[in-house]
């Protein structure tokens, strides 16, 4: 255990300045968006634009939450744009066909989670880089939803509890910002507080280590896969909620935003550096860049422009950060 930690500890302390500074260059920008967007629209702070802006966030956080522990593995998960939308027709149909949400929801956790352990079987077992196998999982999606439906999933329940999921309030606050912030909470106490958190950071630090050690590399990999894939399901079943529908093209362009978060937030897509926090400074940015768009009338194509020039960008810097590591 002492070479794991010797073989990691130099390049998290140097890792570590470079993340806090430019988690305070990203909290700088984004206080620079909010102010520059409120002065060119006024609505901008009006209490619904403000809601509408957390409920966006609310569901890419919930899956930049699990995607931030795989990329810190030095894994990745293209997969999950397509996942999402199976999860939701999936889900819409358990419900449907039960009248129970608690049916729905574990139908939709199975589907999602077993997808995350399939990418990370292919992964760890055959070898497949992740960027290979997961594109290779999302063509998969993406064809099996429309064997399974060809078009929407209605919604013919009408259940209340399924619409609050989506819809609801615990007083002045949605139920969804309450339940990614609920996610995120325990996603950042494993990280920032748990041995097993030490142990993903040392993995995409340095899985030689890892392995010589004692420790089993390729558990901790499929562990993130998995936590990856349980937080698409909660995000497709809250979208299905909001859209009161399962939808087979709702995850088209999901994957870009949620990695473009995650790196813009620090985390490096060679592993083992990365910071829950930064990840949501990553999802406020871009939804508030969303929002912007939307309120100053711009147009909308320009929605999934961004994150492509964001992942340029932050991949970019990331570079730089990790020569700065080198020397």
């Amino acid at each position: 255990m002492s070479e794991l930690t010797h073989a990691s500890a130099p390049r998290r302390s140097i890792g570590g300045q470079l993340l806090g500074s430019s988690q305070l260059v990203l909290g700088l920008i984004l206080a620079a968006l909010c102010i520059a967007i409120s002065i060119a629209a006024p609505q901008f702070y009006s209490e619904a634009n403000i809601i509408a802006i957390l409920r966006q966030c609310a569901l890419v956080l919930i899956v930049a939450s699990g995607m931030t522990m795989l990329i810190i593995t030095a894994e990745v998960d293209l997969s999950v744009g397509a996942s999402l939308a199976f999860v939701g027709c999936i889900g819409m149909a358990v419900l449907n066909s039960t009248h129970s949400l608690a049916l729905g929801m574990l139908a939709a956790l199975a589907f999602a989670g077993g997808v995350g352990l399939f990418n990370g079987l292919v992964v760890t077992r055959l070898r497949v880089n992740s960027l290979i196998a997961t594109i290779g999982t999302m063509m998969m999606l993406q064809g099996g939803v429309y064997l399974f439906t060809r078009e929407a999933v209605q919604n013919h329940n009408r259940l209340v509890s399924f619409t609050d999921l989506g819809a609801g309030y615990v007083g002045a606050v949605p139920v969804p910002v309450i339940l990614a912030a609920l996610i995120f909470v325990v996603a950042y106490v494993t990280l920032r507080f748990t041995t097993l958190g030490r142990y993903l950071y040392a993995v995409g630090a340095n899985e030689k280590a890892v392995r010589l050690s004692g420790l089993r590399s390729e558990r901790l990999k499929l562990f993130a896969f998995v936590v990856t894939g349980l937080c698409v399901g909660v995000a497709g079943m809250i979208l299905s909620s909001l859209m009161n529908a399962g939808q087979p093209t709702a995850g088209r362009g999901f994957e870009l935003t949620v990695i473009a978060a995650v790196i813009l937030g620090g985390t490096s897509l060679l592993g083992g550096r990365g910071s829950l926090f930064g990840t949501l400074l990553g999802v406020l940015v871009l939804k508030v860049i969303d929002n912007g768009i939307i309120i100053l009338g711009w147009n909308q194509d320009l929605q999934m422009v961004v994150p492509g020039v964001v992942i340029i960008l932050a991949t970019y810097l990331d570079i730089i950060r990790n020569r700065a590591n080198v020397r």
